[in-house]
């Protein structure tokens, strides 16, 4: 090629890249000469840096290639740079999760959809792309909600890594790890953990953890480290509002249950675009009462579904940083991150690592209940409000049981409309009246984690 004048070289290259797309590169093998030379120099040789027990080796490239499962959950602005980022790091055997369709503000930084696929699924649509332009690659992609998923789907992966941008959902990815541990004579059998890595950014910060569950802090462990959900005050809401945001949030809270415009016991979702038409064509009626202006599609569905700022360079930073550590995790070659690294570009460049400490009574993670510390004449109330507004617990709508006289109640259910309403009176009645008793086992069930959790009731004087 060298002795051909640069038109033709143009040429060539075109054929060759459209050969490639074509029948999968080199006549259908999905490889060329020196395609993963820039894996090899990692793998096939020693090094100042390299895991103290590691052994360069070709075994290493043929595990990633053929037999390393990766599973990446969220093809949003992180989860696109991770499938990229994976996909050309030698990974071909990847799946992707995602609940989402893809909508004209994702464009501007979800740079593997384009135009005409605006109202697409974004997993199917990120699956098709890396496909379609990284030869060998197989993407799989799921449709669905990480909760739609069992364990068995989970089970088949090596590593796990999360590009969400829920904390909700990462607890229960959490959860799902921890409930696959297998423990023998309490022993951690070690080869039951699926290492996490998981990715955040919020604007011009972002952050990237390595997670080992059993062994390392989860994400239970660290919720302190999350930025707090904003919440109004309600008698702003309801009778001073002064921000876009304060009617779009007197709808969110007050007018849905209230006019319940879907049928009773239907939740506001914030990802159904009739429900968010709904909320912002009322949200814009109450603006005009206050003379509020700013009321907007786009931030309805930021207030609705808790939206942060997303900047596309960061995004590609925090993937970068996650893909590494899957890399490291998946050949043993270096030591991963331990296990927690900070990024911040707001004034300059800032970066740096800590290492996250497990809580011996982390409600996820350990093996004990957590106590709860109550006396007999406290509310049932009193006990839900501490599991949802503790900073360590911070569940959405816990449903409590306990075995009472040798039989299993349901002490609090708000998820289905005629339970709720016929244990809401428990709420009012204190722990003694509900028969509970010291030292009595409470069971937790809630959205953050797909495990019941254990809590010991323990009475104070």
């Amino acid at each position: 090629m060298a002795e051909m004048d640069e038109p033709k070289k143009k040429r060539r290259v075109v054929e060759l890249t459209e050969k490639m797309v074509v029948d999968g590169g080199c006549g259908g093998t999905c490889e060329w000469e020196g395609r993963w030379n820039h894996i090899k120099k990692f793998l096939e040789r020693s090094g100042p840096f390299i895991h103290p027990d590691f052994e360069p080796s070709p075994k290493s490239l043929a595990y990633l290639l053929e037999t390393c499962k990766i599973l990446v959950i969220g093809a949003g602005g992180l989860g696109c740079e991770l499938l990229k980022d994976l996909a050309l790091s030698g990974f071909q055997n990847i799946n992707v999760v995602d609940m989402d369709t893809i909508d004209v503000s994702n464009l501007n930084r979800q740079f593997l959809f384009r135009s005409k696929d605006v109202g697409r699924p974004k997993a199917d649509v990120a699956a098709d792309f890396i496909n379609s332009r990284i030869p060998g690659c197989h993407v799989i992609p799921h449709y669905k909600k990480i909760q739609d998923l069992d364990e068995r789907f989970y089970r088949q992966f090596h590593i796990i890594v999360c590009g969400l941008d829920s904390i909700v959902a990462r607890r229960w990815i959490n959860g799902m790890l921890l409930s696959l541990l297998v423990y023998e004579d309490g022993e951690l059998d070690q080869s039951s953990i699926i290492p996490l890595v998981d990715g955040g950014t919020e604007g011009f910060k972002g952050n990237a953890r390595v997670i080992l569950p059993g062994l390392s802090a989860c994400i239970d462990c660290t919720l302190e480290l999350y930025p707090p959900q904003i919440n109004f005050p309600m008698c702003t809401i309801a009778s001073m509002p002064r921000l876009p945001e304060h009617c779009i949030e007197y709808v969110r809270i007050l007018q849905w249950p209230k006019e319940v415009p879907f049928g009773d016991g239907v939740a506001l979702d914030g990802d159904d675009p009739e429900h968010i038409q709904w909320v912002f064509q009322r949200s814009l009626e109450r603006a005009a009462e206050f003379n509020i202006t700013g009321v907007t599609y786009r931030l309805t569905q930021g207030v609705v579904k808790r939206i942060i700022p997303a900047v596309a360079s960061t995004n590609a930073v925090i993937a970068a940083a996650c893909a590494i550590e899957v890399f490291k995790l998946a050949t043993s070659a270096y030591v991963p991150l331990s296990n927690y690294m900070v990024f911040n570009d707001v004034d300059g460049l800032y970066t740096y690592t800590f290492e996250a400490e497990r809580k011996e009574n982390c409600s996820a993670c350990s093996q004990v209940p957590q106590d709860l510390h109550f006396a007999p004449a406290s509310k049932l109330q009193e006990v839900l409000d501490y599991l949802t507004e503790s900073a360590s617990l911070q569940m959405k709508s816990p449903a409590l049981t306990a075995t009472i006289d040798g039989k299993g109640k349901t002490l609090y259910l708000k998820s289905v409309a005629s339970i709720e309403q016929r244990t809401r009176p428990n709420l009012s009645k204190t722990l003694k009246e509900l028969g509970l008793m010291d030292r009595q086992e409470l069971a937790v069930a809630d959205v953050t984690t797909p495990q019941t959790m254990l809590f010991r009731l323990c009475f104070t004087s």
